[in-house]
């Protein structure tokens, strides 16, 4: 039985990112416009449009923590929440198979996808350009030290759950630039929005979001004397 792929993506448009206030009319078109089934597991593609997160690497690869797609409805309120304009140059810190930079890259001047796990980046590079998704370019290194040497950005999104955001990439933001993250651990996760202000990075939180952890953001242990 041949799967239509095109009615799921426009079923998870209507049913999981609409009825979770995703309303932007660009940011829905770029996730109608993204084959979600081409950036997971082949075992998998029949599952890619459900509305959970879907393992794309074991654990033990990349810092011993299995990295997942993230679920359609709070990646598309993230990628919101971001409010990427056509100019903007675009940080995507933990692209993993390349979807999250796909969907960036259709509201982006160009996103740059920075991916820590070597087999993800390649399989990311390959299944971007075989799309034709041509601005971006997909680099490989530690997600917490972001990517200094194409910066600055005027918008940096973490795909994942961190416990802390490091100086360094506040340090990435172009003057008017958006840093958007899931901070805390499932049901403690909330979803914040930074701008950078001159000097000043100021953020708030909009929303609880449960999702899941990237590599190398873990908080510092403290000391108790």
């Amino acid at each position: 039985m041949t799967v239509d792929f095109t009615q799921r993506r426009i079923k998870m448009v209507d049913g999981q990112l609409r009825t979770t206030d995703v309303n932007d009319a660009r940011v829905l078109d770029a996730f109608l416009a993204v084959p979600r089934e081409e950036f997971v597991p082949r075992a998998k593609r029949e599952l890619a449009y459900i509305d959970e997160d879907i393992e794309v690497s074991p654990a033990g690869r990349d810092a011993g923590m299995p990295r997942f797609l993230m679920e359609p409805s709070p990646f598309g309120r993230l990628v919101q929440l971001a409010e990427v304009r056509p100019t903007d140059f675009v940080l995507d810190i933990g692209c993993a198979t390349g979807y999250s930079a796909a969907v960036l890259s259709r509201l982006a001047s160009s996103v740059v996808a920075l991916e820590s796990d070597p087999e993800l980046a390649q399989q990311a590079t390959e299944t971007l350009s075989r799309l034709g998704f041509d601005n971006v370019a997909v680099v490989e290194g530690p997600l917490n030290q972001g990517c200094p040497a194409e910066a600055p950005y005027d918008v940096i999104l973490l795909g994942g759950a961190v416990d802390e955001i490091p100086e360094t990439l506040f340090a990435q933001l172009r003057d008017g630039g958006r840093l958007v993250a899931v901070t805390g651990e499932g049901l403690a996760g909330v979803a914040q929005v930074f701008l950078k202000s001159g000097e000043i990075v100021s953020g708030r939180r909009v929303f609880n979001a449960a999702v899941r952890r990237l590599p190398g953001f873990e908080r510092s242990p403290e000391f108790v004397f």
